[in-house]
């Protein structure tokens, strides 16, 4: 399948360092491709923790068949699944962001330099103290 190169050696680094748990936002894209590879590397060291934060149930309505196969696979592979809230508002994957910083003490994000929900979950992060590592696209 597609993969975001990189993605499984940056979860590697963060394994050496002492992460041991992560929180996947669950959208298509880089989301998908680090929990996919936080998933790898829980294979070969237990002791690594997986959560999905959903930012509301409907998430996956809108997306392809395929994609809602993914997602349900990566759901199921998750030690701990969180659902916000059930439907979706304006705001809802902001609150999603927040509680994934507002839970962590490291950042990694994948930013293309243009506003939208990633820089705000950025500076969100670097006011809150956290140590942000971004991947460039």
């Amino acid at each position: 399948g597609v993969r975001l190169v990189g993605s499984e050696m940056c979860i590697r680094d963060r394994y050496e360092l002492g992460y041991r748990h992560f929180i996947c936002g669950m959208a298509i894209g880089c989301d998908t491709f680090f929990a996919e590879a936080v998933i790898a590397l829980r294979e070969q060291h237990g002791d690594i923790t997986l959560e999905a934060a959903v930012p509301c149930g409907s998430q996956p309505d809108k997306w392809t068949k395929a994609q809602r196969m993914r997602y349900n696979e990566l759901l199921d592979r998750c030690d701990t699944v969180t659902v916000l809230q059930y439907g979706y508002t304006d705001d809802c994957m902001m609150q999603r962001n927040r509680y994934m910083v507002d839970r962590s003490s490291l950042l990694l994000a994948c930013f293309d330099g243009r506003p939208g929900g990633t820089m705000s979950t950025i500076v969100y992060a670097e006011r809150q103290g956290l140590k942000t590592v971004i991947i460039e696209l």
